[in-house]
C-alpha cells in the first residue's frame, strides 16, 4: 500500500508549513486527487491515522476532494472533460488529445491551530 508513504511524504510537508507559521496543531487537510494519479482516496484516508500517529497533524480530519480529468484537442484546440478510460475530444471525439489535470494530488488547504 503505497499510500501510506504518500501520506508520511505529505505530513512532512504539513509539517513545515505549521512550523512556518508557528502552528500548534492541524485541524484539517485537504487534497485533491485525480483519478489517473495512481491513488486511491479510500486507502489514503485509510492509511492517514496511522502516518498521522505522534504528528502535528495526529487529531487532523482529512479531507479527499477528486479532480476531474481534462484534455485538450491536439485537432480543435478544446478543452473538456474526460473520462479516464477515453481521453477523447469532448467538442470533436478526436483521440488525440493532451492531459491537462487529473494525473495528480495537490494540498489544497489546510487549516492550522495556533
Amino acid at each position: 500500500m503505497h499510500e501510506l508513504s504518500v501520506c508520511q511524504g505529505m505530513l512532512r510537508q504539513v509539517a513545515a508549513i505549521a512550523s512556518e507559521h508557528q502552528a500548534s496543531g492541524v485541524e484539517s487537510i485537504t487534497v485533491r486527487v485525480g483519478p489517473l494519479s495512481g491513488i486511491e482516496p479510500e486507502l489514503l484516508a485509510q492509511a492517514f491515522p496511522l502516518a498521522s500517529a505522534g504528528t502535528v497533524a495526529e487529531k487532523a480530519a482529512l479531507i479527499v476532494e477528486s479532480l476531474p480529468v481534462r484534455v485538450r484537442c491536439r485537432s480543435c484546440g478544446a478543452e473538456s472533460e474526460s473520462t479516464p478510460n477515453r481521453l477523447l475530444c469532448g467538442q470533436c471525439g478526436d483521440y488525440q488529445t493532451q492531459l491537462l489535470s487529473g494525473d495528480e494530488m495537490l494540498l489544497a488547504s489546510m487549516e492550522l491551530t495556533t
